[in-house]
C-alpha cells in the first residue's frame, strides 16, 4: 500500500470519522477546523491537527496544502464556506479534491467548480439502510453507478451445501458472485466448485434489476 497524505477540512462527525479511518488504514492525515476545541480533540488521533481558516489562501499555502495527495472538504453546515474552500483548493492546483454535499444543488455547484468527487453521506447512508431494511439477508449495499450495484448477502439456509455451479447466477440472472467470505477467510473470484455454507457471505455484482431478481427468486422462493 502506498502511503498517501490527506487533508480533511471540517472535523465534524463525518470529517473526524473519515480522518480516523484514513489513519487506521495507515495514511497521514492533516485535520483542519476553525474550532479550537474540535482540533484539540483530534490531536493525537490524526497525524497533525490545526486551527485554521481554510478559505484563506495564504493560510493554506503556509500549511503546504499543495503537497497533499487529496483534500476532503467535509464542511456540511455551511454550504457557502464549503464552496469557497473547494474553489481555493482547485485554484491552488490540488491533485484531487473530494467534497461533502448536503443537497443536490450543493453537489451540482461543487461539480461545476471542478471537484473531483462529491459525496452525499446522509443520502448514501439512507439508501443503504433502506435496502437493508427491506432485505433481511442484505448486509451491505454499494451503488457503483446508476445501474450497477455491489451487495453483500448472507447465505440463507436454502442455499446451504449448494455449489456455485448449481446456483449458476451468471447464466440465470446475469449477476456474478465475485467473492465469498467464509469462516476460514475470503475467497476472491470463487470457482464453480466452491460450495456455499449457511454461515458464508456472498459478494455479488450486477445491475439493480439482476440483484433484485436474484433475491426474489433464490432467497425468497428457493
Amino acid at each position: 500500500m502506498v502511503l498517501q497524505q490527506f487533508a480533511v477540512v471540517g472535523m465534524g462527525r463525518f470529517g473526524s470519522s473519515l480522518a480516523k479511518e484514513l489513519v487506521k488504514l495507515g495514511h497521514q492525515v492533516l485535520g483542519i477546523d476553525k474550532d479550537e476545541e474540535v482540533v484539540d480533540e483530534m490531536n493525537g488521533i490524526v497525524t497533525h491537527a490545526v486551527v485554521a481558516d481554510a478559505t484563506d489562501e495564504e493560510v493554506l499555502r503556509s500549511l503546504g496544502i499543495r503537497n497533499f495527495d487529496c483534500v476532503i472538504v467535509a464542511i456540511g453546515n455551511d454550504i457557502q464556506t464549503s464552496i469557497l474552500v473547494s474553489i481555493q483548493m482547485k485554484e491552488l492546483g490540488l491533485k484531487r479534491v473530494v467534497a461533502k454535499a448536503v443537497t443536490e444543488l450543493h453537489g451540482r455547484v461543487l461539480d461545476r467548480i471542478g471537484v473531483d468527487r462529491i459525496i452525499y453521506p446522509e443520502r448514501d447512508m439512507g439508501i443503504r439502510v433502506a435496502h437493508q431494511l427491506v432485505s433481511p439477508n442484505l448486509l451491505d449495499y454499494i451503488e457503483l453507478s446508476k445501474d450497477y450495484t455491489i451487495v453483500e448477502l448472507s447465505v440463507p439456509n436454502c442455499l446451504d451445501g449448494m455449489s456455485l455451479r448449481d446456483l449458476n447466477t451468471r447464466s440465470r440472472f446475469g449477476c456474478s458472485i465475485v467473492a465469498l467470505n467464509k469462516e476460514g477467510g475470503i475467497i476472491i473470484a470463487p470457482t464453480a466448485e466452491d460450495v456455499l455454507s449457511e454461515k458464508d457471505i456472498m459478494v455479488l455484482i450486477g445491475t439493480n434489476e439482476q440483484i433484485e431478481e436474484f433475491e426474489d427468486v433464490i432467497i425468497d422462493r428457493l
